[in-house]
């Protein structure tokens, strides 16, 4: 029986990264995860320290024997604060160092995790698909576009995947706290809000990231990629309701009227957020024969029923404990 190709993957502790690690074992792959100091809970693969990205370490040794490259290791734009040079050191340079030792290795193909903030603001007026040309309007926006450049100028074979939102168990940022929100059993006053927004669950990007590594040919391109229907922020509360067994209870506040008081209240980009549209379509990907397994509506009431069950066992548990 011939080996299973191995797969060096970065940002195996982060929120999307944990889940390609699981995806990929599921799926028959050797992993090799590549970390900045060692982490005993992990005991899928084997662990090779590359230490800081900015300044990595036994990059060629950590190639050796790889077939593909996944690289879902950077700074994200949550992490406020960060110059934009920072931005670059980690998102371009550090993409740009790895590659460049994958290629010399012979990597079959490298995977990097972009952003759709490569391509576009964080709202957007009219749909966002492939063919715009990319407009970035923050520093991680830039510095992954700029990534993608340098990933390219590297000659390695290469596919660049720009999620939309992504969400999933143990998400963090504004839908987690939209999540944690929505658990309250307090009404809320999303009912008005219309505009729609596209998200992605971590299965879906998993299931992306799987299909552009084993392409026949290699893309060398940019993919958009998310479910495959936008929701509005009523339907992401009603969703994720649904799934915990509960009623929508949303009521109508218009939008400009609750964007005012998050703006007096200091939350203006979160105003911006709730209100603002950002529709992406992932025709590109779709014509290499690639389908998201499921929408977002089928991924948030999973996402909810996902909640309940393990918050009611470890009520459960608790009771016991009490009750011994």
């Amino acid at each position: 029986m011939s080996e299973k190709p191995l797969v060096a993957l970065t940002g195996a502790t982060g929120f999307v990264g944990r889940h390609l690690m699981a995806d990929l074992t599921a799926r028959g792959y050797r992993l090799r995860v590549l970390l900045r100091r060692p982490v005993p809970e992990f005991t899928t693969g084997e662990q090779v320290l590359i230490g800081d990205l900015a300044s990595p370490i036994n990059l060629n040794e950590a190639m050796r024997g790889v077939d593909y490259v996944i690289h879902s290791a950077g700074i994200a734009h949550a992490m406020s604060g960060r110059p934009e040079d920072d931005y670059r050191t980690i998102n371009r340079d550090a993409t740009r160092a790895l590659a460049q030792a994958a290629r010399h290795a012979g990597v079959k193909r490298f995977v990097f995790l972009s952003s759709v903030r490569a391509q576009s603001g964080p709202v957007s007026h009219v749909p966002v698909t492939d063919d715009d040309a990319p407009h970035p309007t923050d520093p991680y926006g830039r510095s992954k576009l700029e990534a993608e450049e340098a990933l390219a100028e590297t000659g390695i074979p290469f596919a660049a995947l720009r999620p939309a939102l992504v969400y999933g168990p143990q998400v963090k940022g504004n839908l987690a706290a939209l999540f944690a929100l929505a658990r309250k059993s307090w009404p809320l006053p999303f009912a008005a809000f219309r505009a729609q927004r596209s998200l992605v669950a971590l299965e879906t990007l998993a299931s992306a990231v799987a299909h552009v590594m084993t392409l026949e040919t290699p893309p060398n391109r940019a993919f958009l990629v998310s479910d495959p229907d936008p929701v509005t922020l009523a339907q992401i509360i009603t969703a994720y309701r649904t799934g915990l067994g509960r009623r929508p209870g949303l009521v109508p506040v218009p939008p400009s009227l609750l964007n005012a008081g998050l703006a007096l209240a200091g939350k203006a980009e979160m105003a911006e957020r709730l209100s603002g549209a950002l529709v992406v379509h992932p025709q590109a990907l779709a014509a290499t024969g690639w389908r998201a397994p499921v929408t977002t509506l089928q991924g948030l009431e999973a996402l909810g029923r996902r909640y309940g069950a393990s918050h009611d066992g470890a009520a459960q548990s608790e009771r016991s404990e009490m009750n011994a």
